[in-house]
């Protein structure tokens, strides 16, 4: 995934059910490409009780969504953008908005 979307960015969905939405992103799953999203794309899960959750029942959580399906938001203009690499000093890079051209981190 390299230069991708990382955690803590903020993402738009552009496609599913939940498209339109924006949200922070939870965790990064590179080996599957895939994202979990703040209160995106939540699915309810039947659990029996166990040390998490000593009740059990039906629990609600976020489920993983492909990273195809999402676009950053760039701080700086708030606008959803693609991601371009550029070389800093030494062998850095960083990530720019393509609308901006800002260096996002």
């Amino acid at each position: 995934m390299g230069l991708g979307i990382k955690k803590e960015d903020t993402v738009l969905v552009i496609a599913g059910k939940e498209k339109g939405k924006r949200g922070r992103v939870l965790s990064v799953k590179s080996s599957k490409d895939q994202l979990i999203i703040e209160k995106i794309n939540i699915i309810k899960k039947h659990m029996k009780p166990n040390r998490k959750y000593s009740q059990g029942g039906i629990i609600e959580k976020e489920a993983p969504l492909h990273r195809s399906n999402v676009m950053l938001v760039c701080p700086k203009c708030r606008k959803p953008t693609r991601i371009g690499n550029m070389g800093l000093e030494g062998d850095k890079k960083a990530r720019i908005c393509k609308h901006c051209k800002e260096v996002i981190d």
